[in-house]
Order: structure tokens, then C-alpha cells, then sequence
């Protein structure tokens, strides 16, 4: 089900676009379910859809840019300042604190964060590729370099495939990680294969 919210970048701006999403998400639940799985594609929202999925039932796979940090701190009053840097321990305060209030096995994120690890792991490949132990294109060795930085994670992903023309990039990769989730551990996702006709889905918006 789609389902819409103001713009941070309206007038109505950051706080407006977030009381919006605090007054939103009960109704939302009570209409879809507590099994229901909520997914939101603005990085403002995810805070406050995080935190009423906390308070009035819900589940929460992931971030559109997963991370412990996208939305959790906030959402449980965390401060990780102290903790700076350090994923592992990060991941292990926002999960006790997610499970103490939901119970295990109804929020996830991905367990390194995607920027400062594809970041690293980025520079980690480019530094392989020159000193001769990667080569380049060679996503296995992507993967290795990635793996560096998220240990206990794995790594899978694609070629880029146009979905008009249905070519494939040979120099744009899409990748992703093992799912965590809270009070359960990592989903086993880079494992499965996804059938092709799942590539192909449009959307019709509902009358």
C-alpha cells in the first residue's frame, strides 16, 4: 500500500513533515496491522516512523539508507557520541534498547552503515586493484574489500539493468548487505536469488 507525507523541504519544512508522520503512524497501523512492515524513502521520516512503530505496533525492516544510526538513536533517545566510529557496539546498544521495548524480530537495519562502509570499503578495493591483489570489476573482490569494514556481514548485489532498455551496465554495480534484524541476528538475503519476473514489477498507484 502507498501511502503519502508531507515534504521536508515544503514550508512546511523538517518539524512540520515529522509531527505529520507522529500523528500519521497510529492510524496507519491500526488500518494495516501489527504485521504489518512499513518502509519510508525520506531520511526525515524515518525517525519519527520509527518511533511510533516502537509505541503502537508495526514492524521496520530497514532504512533507504540502512544504518543503526538512521533514525534509531533519535527514536529511543540514545546518545552513541561515546561510541563514535564503532558498529559493532553501536548496533548492540540501539538492538537491546529496540528489543527492551518491541521484542525481538520486528526491526532491522543493516548492521554497518552504508555510507562510511562503502566509503572505506571503496578505497579499501581501489588500493587492491593498484597494488595487484583485486582486479577491477571483479565484484568478488569488491565484496572481499568491503568485508574488511563489516565483519560478521556479507555482501551481494548486480549489475545495473536499464529498466526501459533492459541493458546491463558493465561499470555500475547496485550492492546490498545481509538484513539485520533486532533480537534475531542476520537474515541470510545475499544467499537468495531473486526471480526475474520481480525485476520487472511497475506500480499502479490506487484509485
Amino acid at each position: 500500500m502507498f501511502e503519502t507525507a508531507p515534504d521536508p523541504t515544503s514550508d512546511i519544512g523538517v518539524a512540520g513533515a515529522q509531527q505529520y508522520l507522529m500523528e500519521a503512524v497510529p492510524r496507519w497501523v491500526e488500518q494495516y496491522g501489527q504485521k504489518a512492515v512499513f518502509f519510508c524513502t525520506n531520511d526525515a521520516h524515518t525517525e519519527p516512523l520509527i518511533r511510533q512503530l516502537l509505541n503502537y505496533g508495526g514492524m521496520f525492516v530497514e532504512a533507504d539508507l540502512p544504518s543503526p544510526l538512521m533514525g534509531y538513536p533519535g527514536a529511543l533517545g540514545l546518545d552513541l557520541s561515546a561510541d563514535m566510529g564503532n558498529f559493532p557496539a553501536i548496533l548492540k546498544r540501539v538492538e537491546e534498547a529496540v528489543v527492551a521495548k518491541a521484542g525481538p524480530g520486528r526491526f532491522g537495519t543493516w548492521a554497518f552503515s552504508y555510507g562510511f562502509n562503502v566509503s572505506a570499503g571503496l578505497g579499501e578495493y581501489a588500493k587492491r586493484i593498484l597494488d595487484g591483489s583485486a582486479q577491477l570489476l571483479n565484484v568478488q573482490d569488491l565484496y572481499s574489500a568491503y568485508g574488511v569494514f563489516t565483519p560478521g556481514a556479507k555482501w551481494n548485489g548486480s549489475f545495473y539493468v536499464d529498466a526501459n532498455t533492459g541493458v546491463r551496465a558493465r561499470n555500475h554495480f547496485l550492492v546490498y548487505m545481509d538484513t539485520y534484524i533486532m533480537g534475531q541476528g542476520f537474515l541470510p538475503t545475499t544467499s537468495l536469488t531473486v526471480p526475474e519476473k520481480y525485476y520487472n514489477i511497475t506500480f499502479k498507484r490506487p484509485n
